[in-house]
């Protein structure tokens, strides 16, 4: 199987496969492709934080021409995968000279399936391009093709917990990955000071209490397959629910628009986590920490994309407030502007490469150590 995933997060979506037992694991680029059986799979969707999709290679070959595409489409056995009454979408994605249009792809694709089906059986399969029973994924880079099943169906950012949002609101597997790259376990406390409406808060609960990240889920493509084992899923859910453990800690998320602190009890309320985090109306520039031992914070500030603020300032007393008011802290924030990065006055260090769906950012850390009120921001890890 291969499981997708954001650039930059092939290597922490490997080492959560391996934990969670798949066999064989390869990085690629924006994909990992692993080894598992079918439980596997419905493990893989259900638990993996860091993956967008899971889907299933079930052909490819060599092709050079649209006929020869649609003839050995049509050569394959469909009925192993859908049945006259399953309605089906296909996904496609091309890297080749001799195929530069996915939507026409698409189109001979479904031609060839469709036909397939009216020769052996006298009727023919429905296309619902919104909501399929099977969703049929196509990939072809140069003369090769990838036919392959997608078991997840809407992409597994799509957790089930988050009904409102704010502004330039975070992708929730985005966030879950700069949550462990940061080293984010559940052993400290946690801070967002920008918590917007409140997926970093959320992502964080759910690692720290190792509680499977799409558990909130309604559902996954695999539920509608012919093949579908109604009762292994459920064994897979409720061994995964055993594995979550206690969180000591605190989970502390700051705003100062009273509309995000709003938004964000609703989404972790619907995320069953209220017990864990408190969202307070503040602004971080005006506060200090509030705990004695270390604190780790992960967030993600404006980068003047859709906000009218003045972003070098901005930045600057991003940098003010961690050197005054948080000695002993871990700081982490991403972001696409890195203009205004240069104005915190801190030394990074750690500066990883990541993208916020197209923009390019920078993940950034900043320690800030114990002892005194100026940060010995020259040291590093």
């Amino acid at each position: 199987m291969v499981a997708k995933t954001l650039f930059g997060f092939e290597e922490i979506l490997a080492k959560e496969l391996r934990n969670l037992g798949a066999g064989n694991v390869k990085e690629g680029i924006r994909n990992v492709s692993f080894e598992g059986d079918t439980g596997f799979m419905y493990k893989a969707n259900l638990c993996l934080r860091t993956a967008i999709k899971i889907i299933k290679p079930i052909h490819s070959f060599e092709v050079q021409s649209e006929n020869e595409l649609y003839k050995k489409i049509y050569g394959m056995d469909w009925s192993e995968y859908l049945s006259v009454d399953t309605t089906f979408a296909i996904d496609t994605t091309v890297n080749s000279e001799n195929f530069t249009h996915s939507l026409y792809v698409s189109q001979k694709v479904k031609d060839a399936i469709v036909d397939k089906f009216r020769d052996t059986d006298g009727t023919r399969p429905n296309v619902d391009v919104k909501f399929p029973d099977m969703r049929i994924n196509i990939h072809i880079h140069n003369d090769h093709c990838n036919v392959s099943l997608d078991s997840s169906g809407r992409s597994l950012h799509h957790r089930g917990y988050r009904t409102a949002t704010n502004i330039a609101p975070i992708n929730e597997v985005l966030a879950a990955g700069l949550l462990l790259l940061s080293g984010w376990d559940g052993r400290s406390d946690f801070l967002d000071p920008m918590c917007g409406s409140g997926t970093m808060l959320t992502e964080a609960a759910m690692i720290a209490c190792n509680i499977p990240a799409n558990i909130n889920r309604k559902e996954f493509a695999f539920e509608k397959w012919e093949d579908f084992d109604e009762e292994l899923f459920e064994k897979i859910v409720d061994s995964s629910l055993k594995k979550a453990r206690e969180f000591s800690h605190k989970i502390i998320g700051y705003d100062k628009a009273p509309s995000a602190v709003r938004k964000a009890k609703d989404n972790i309320e619907n995320a069953n986590l209220s017990e864990y985090i408190t969202v307070e109306r503040k602004n971080f520039f005006d506060s200090e920490k509030f705990n004695d031992g270390p604190l780790k914070m992960v967030f993600n500030p404006p980068y003047g994309e859709r906000l009218n603020l003045d972003m070098e300032e901005f930045y600057a007393s991003i940098g003010d407030t961690l050197k005054r008011s948080y000695p002993g802290t871990e700081a982490w924030f991403i972001t696409s502007n890195l203009e205004a990065l240069k104005h915190v006055g801190l030394r990074p260090s750690r500066k990883i490469k990541v993208f916020n769906s197209h923009l390019e950012s920078r993940l950034v850390k900043y320690v800030m150590y114990e002892g005194s009120k100026k940060a010995k921001y020259n040291k590093t890890d």
